[in-house]
């Protein structure tokens, strides 16, 4: 009994002695809290923050300060500015873009050329073994940022001039802290008055970056002063709303339509057959004074211009040495962008088909640098590009994913199903081939959908098979269909297709039409309302049953 007495006096013994640990170790904590005796967040390498996150840890290469330039590597910004950045072997130079600026760097000098004009730099692009390092301090024009380096904390800190930025001050000295957690660790000390850049706040708590570069925590209630020192800037699209676009086609030996006294129901965006390289690959323009006076009848009835880019002249052989040659795309680019300024157009449509597989990624670099020079003057880029899945030279050669992350918009062409090359009959655009193409953009391709137009034809194709079984086909355009088929044939409804179909006797041979109407077409658009897509496109104009317009027009809104 008295060995069991013995042991729980023991027991209560050890207990009262933890408690007694236990309560000095809480004061402790308590009395560093209060009195911020903390240890200060020391940075022992120099930190990068950008658009008030430390992004320190991201950094594949370290941030270089020589001779009050700040260096980058080429691998980060890539991965904070410009993932496209790229070494151009040709010229010696790396090329980068961001935004509205395609800058070139000279590898062997300290010239920069900023959207065409040269500018001369205090420092060069700078190699530490295999790394290359890029003077970002230099190139804050190219990237519209500011950047300081803030020396006695190590950090380096970099904004975008488009965002927003707070300011406030303190009302008292006040320490900043890592978390909002009653337990966290002192990052920096504030006097009264000190500013401080907000990050985001609630009631209780403001999350602040201080003059230091350090970003943490402090008591809402601390700040006083509140002030906007810069503005976002709201990017402003051309167009609000859903795009609704209309080819006007014709040759590049033929002139613009004259469509003086009339108007298209409810579109907004004409694109005219304008803009064509050559067979030696030259730009060449088809407007002319009819061109003039369509561009005026166009922006007189609202509609924006985005004249039409073939490359049907040249060919496949000129593309490809254009697309394989910085120069050249270069000078085409200008070409391009002078017109625009010359004939007072809102955009352009790049359609360029046919073209090697091998060459798909130095076309996606030709998107990549068109978009800054045309968006610098507020133009709009839009490419046309085909289904998915298809041949090398007409599908394969898109990079679809990059087209609809640089440029302003896609346009899915959604035609030919079955077209001028097949053997087999077939839909020139049934809907369960336009939708599963369409998720492909969406889903596999991850394009955003507020960026893609779906493009419709305003046209199908009439088969004919012979006796022998070969199959041939004639386009028929939308409004002359109906008129072709023989009086009495029974048409049936084929629901995956959402088509109309006839099949009838000619002279011995079997004729087929899968019928686009305006039954069919009103299927396809229904699919931008329901993927919230950028808008509709039609090719081409002339081709429609006059009812259309007021359709697109409503099934749109």
């Amino acid at each position: 009994m008295e060995k069991v007495k013995k042991n729980k006096l023991q027991k209560n013994s050890i207990t009262k002695i933890l408690s007694i640990i236990i309560g000095i170790i809480l004061f402790i904590i308590i009395c560093l809290v209060a009195n911020n005796f903390i240890i200060l967040d020391k940075n022992k390498t120099i930190n990068l923050v950008i658009n008030n996150k430390n992004v320190t840890s991201n950094l594949k290469n370290d941030v270089l300060i020589e001779n009050d330039t700040i260096y980058l590597s080429k691998e980060d910004v890539a991965n904070f500015f410009d993932k496209y950045i790229y070494e151009e072997e040709q010229t010696n130079q790396i090329i980068t873009t961001y935004d509205t600026k395609i800058a070139e760097i000279s590898l062997n000098s300290n010239k920069i050329t900023i959207n065409g004009s040269d500018k001369n730099m205090k420092s060069s692009i700078t190699k530490k073994g295999n790394t290359t390092y890029l003077p970002i301090s230099e190139m804050k024009d190219v990237y519209n940022i500011e950047i300081e380096n803030l020396n006695k904390s190590k950090v380096v800190t970099i904004d975008s001039l488009d965002r927003e930025k707070k300011k406030a001050n303190v009302t008292s000295n006040i320490s900043v802290k890592s978390s909002t957690n009653f337990i966290a660790k002192t990052v920096d000390r504030l006097k009264k008055d000190d500013y401080v850049i907000i990050i985001s706040s609630d009631e209780k708590f403001t999350k602040i970056r201080t003059q230091n570069g350090k970003i943490g925590y402090i008591k809402s209630n601390k700040l006083t002063n509140e002030v906007i020192v810069r503005e976002k800037t709201e990017e402003k699209k051309q167009i609000e709303g859903k795009i609704n676009l209309t080819w006007d086609y014709f040759s590049p030996v033929g002139s613009a339509p004259d469509r003086s006294g009339t108007s298209i129901e409810g579109i907004n965006v004409v694109s005219p057959a304008f803009f064509y390289l050559d067979e030696k690959g030259n730009l060449k323009e088809n407007i002319g004074e009819k061109g003039k006076q369509y561009i005026e009848w166009a922006h007189k009835n609202g509609y924006k211009v985005w004249p039409m880019v073939s490359n049907a002249e040249a060919g496949l052989e000129v593309t490809s040495k254009i697309m394989n040659s910085y120069k050249a795309r270069k000078e085409l680019i200008e070409s391009i962008l002078n017109k625009c300024i010359q004939y007072n157009i809102d955009g352009v449509n790049i359609d360029f088909e046919n073209m090697k597989q091998q060459d798909k990624n130095l076309y996606s670099r030709f998107i990549i640098e068109l978009t800054p020079r045309l968006k610098d003057k507020k133009l709009v880029t839009s490419v046309d590009v085909t289904a998915p899945d298809g041949g090398e030279t007409w599908s394969m050669c898109f990079d679809r994913h990059v087209i609809g992350k640089v440029a302003d918009y896609i346009v899915f062409m959604a035609y030919d199903e079955y077209g001028v090359s097949s053997t087999k009959p077939g839909t020139t655009a049934g809907y369960d081939w336009v939708k599963l193409s369409l998720n492909k953009f969406l889903k596999t391709e991850e394009i955003e959908p507020n960026k893609i137009i779906l493009a419709i034809p305003f046209y199908t194709r009439v088969w004919t098979t012979n006796s022998e079984g070969k199959s041939t086909s004639k386009t028929v355009s939308m409004k002359n269909t109906y008129s072709i088929i023989p009086e009495g044939t029974q048409k049936k409804w084929d629901d995956n297709l959402k088509q109309n179909y006839v099949e009838y006797e000619d002279e011995g041979n079997k004729k087929q039409i899968w019928i686009e109407d305006i039954d069919s077409l009103k299927a396809k658009i229904s699919l931008i309302k329901e993927n919230n897509l950028a808008g509709v496109g039609s090719w081409q104009k002339g081709m429609e049953s006059d009812e259309i317009w007021n359709i697109l027009k409503n099934e749109l809104k």
